[in-house]
């Protein structure tokens, strides 16, 4: 059954599941077979080989609007949409017709186009912290710019990450804890030298003890980096005095404090995270939809920091394809749809909310644990039957439970995020009735499974 799904209703995107017209994920599995052959694990991000939810990973024909549709023509309401930056859902035509008119004047010129300019500016207006941003290519890129460019401004060298926050996957912020609470970490990855990661000190999410720990240890700590709504240990928002606890903390010792809101960044509301709870972060790093869907990170931040970058000051940065006038074009388009649409944040809210109490609604009736959390347009839920504040909590959730229930909604037609450890998202395509589907097909998967 892993490699077979109903065939669902072409119209309307939602599986109603007749009998005798299963259809089966054929032509996925031997492009998977293929892709393997020449693409290490198959696939260009570990995350999509479907691994820790088990079967063959969905190879995507094309999206329209709240739906996926894979190479065998079935069809799923997608709550991924491409981890995050497509909050307009699949093929929306004005970021459509953006990308077609910027990309037939040139894909890229390594050289400055005004397109830059106009989407740095509409950022800054938005952020009373960012004086100045900088365009990258990726999420990746923008923390691993503004850990360097925090380093040269204090003149430090040690930085502080949180357990279960991803940052991306460059050398330093690739660690795992070493036997203290609070510690030095060491690499998690082969390939990353130890010497890279003895200066990443790790510290428990929404627990302010640890990080003095942090500042005990070494009086050489550059930054504290967080993501103020981590998404990548499951969505675990932190507490709003944990935040500010965190930034005054970073006041008293002279340190900066990085917000990384790739992810919840026009996601979780029209400001981030940092709308949300007040406190002002001395950088922040952002991707996923200010790119409309493109390859697009940033970072920004006040302007006496910023001015340390090459050439204005010694901090060197750069990128051939940064700013590139397609995905400039592209994030432009989107930030002014987000822009106009004054309730659109509380209608996606709302949508999420529905989906996560519908969910624990239709598992409590089974008897299976469910913890569930709404952000924006984010939402996350655990197989576990305590609230999870933080990495230790997360790792106790039924991942095993998560990948049947995966299974299970995948054969009814709802595209979930692989991975118990991962945010879902609600795009302005997906419908009340979408939802209500949803919680449907959920109830008969509980059952299934419990």
């Amino acid at each position: 059954m892993c490699d077979t799904i109903f065939k669902t209703n072409k119209l309307r995107g939602i599986s109603d599941n007749p009998k005798g017209k299963i259809m089966y994920r054929q032509n996925s599995k031997e492009a998977f077979n293929k892709a393997k052959r020449v693409i290490p694990g198959g696939v260009d991000s570990p995350v999509r080989a479907f691994k820790s939810v088990g079967g063959t990973p969905v190879f995507i024909k094309k999206g329209e609007g709240a739906y996926l549709i894979d190479i065998d023509d079935n069809r799923y309401i997608d709550f991924v949409q491409s981890w995050g930056p497509l909050i307009f859902g699949h093929c929306d035509k004005d970021i459509q017709k953006a990308v077609v008119k910027a990309s037939k004047k040139g894909l890229s010129f390594g050289a400055p186009v005004k397109a830059e300019t106009k989407l740095a500016k509409e950022i800054c207006l938005l952020f009373d912290e960012i004086d100045k941003i900088r365009f990258v290519s990726s999420g990746t890129e923008a923390v691993m710019s503004a850990i360097r460019l925090a380093r040269g401004y204090t003149g430090r060298d040690d930085i502080v990450k949180f357990e279960g926050c991803y940052h991306g996957h460059s050398d330093s912020l690739l660690v795992q804890a070493g036997s203290g609470a609070a510690t030095f970490g060491t690499p998690s990855s082969p390939g990353v030298p130890a010497d890279f990661t003895k200066h990443t000190l790790l510290a428990k999410y929404n627990d302010i003890d640890s990080v003095k720990q942090c500042f005990i240890n070494s009086k050489d700590i550059a930054c504290v980096i967080i993501e103020p709504i981590a998404g990548n240990m499951g969505l675990v928002p932190a507490d709003v005095e944990f935040l500010q606890e965190l930034k005054d903390l970073c006041e008293e010792n002279g340190a900066l404090l990085i917000f990384d809101e790739v992810m919840s960044g026009f996601r979780a509301s029209l400001k981030g995270a940092t709308g949300l709870v007040k406190v002002k972060p001395d950088l922040i790093t952002f991707g996923k939809v200010i790119g409309g869907g493109m390859p697009v990170g940033a970072f920004g931040g006040f302007e006496e920091i910023m001015d340390q970058l090459s050439p204005d000051g010694p901090v060197y940065q750069a990128g051939t394809l940064s700013g590139n006038p397609v995905a400039m074009s592209a994030g432009l388009s989107a930030l002014k749809k987000i822009t106009s649409s004054f309730d659109m944040y509380e209608d996606l809210e709302e949508k999420a909310t529905l989906l996560m109490k519908g969910l624990e609604k239709e598992a409590k009736k089974v008897g299976i644990p469910l913890q569930v959390s709404v952000r924006g347009s984010m939402f996350g839920f655990f197989f576990n039957e305590n609230e999870v504040k933080n990495f230790d909590d997360a790792l106790q959730s039924d991942t095993k439970m998560f990948a049947k229930f995966h299974k299970g909604m995948l054969n009814e037609g709802f595209y979930f995020a692989c991975s118990q450890f991962e945010t879902g998202f609600i795009s302005t395509k997906i419908k009340t009735e979408h939802i209500q589907k949803c919680i449907e097909a959920a109830a008969k998967v509980f059952k299934d499974i419990e």
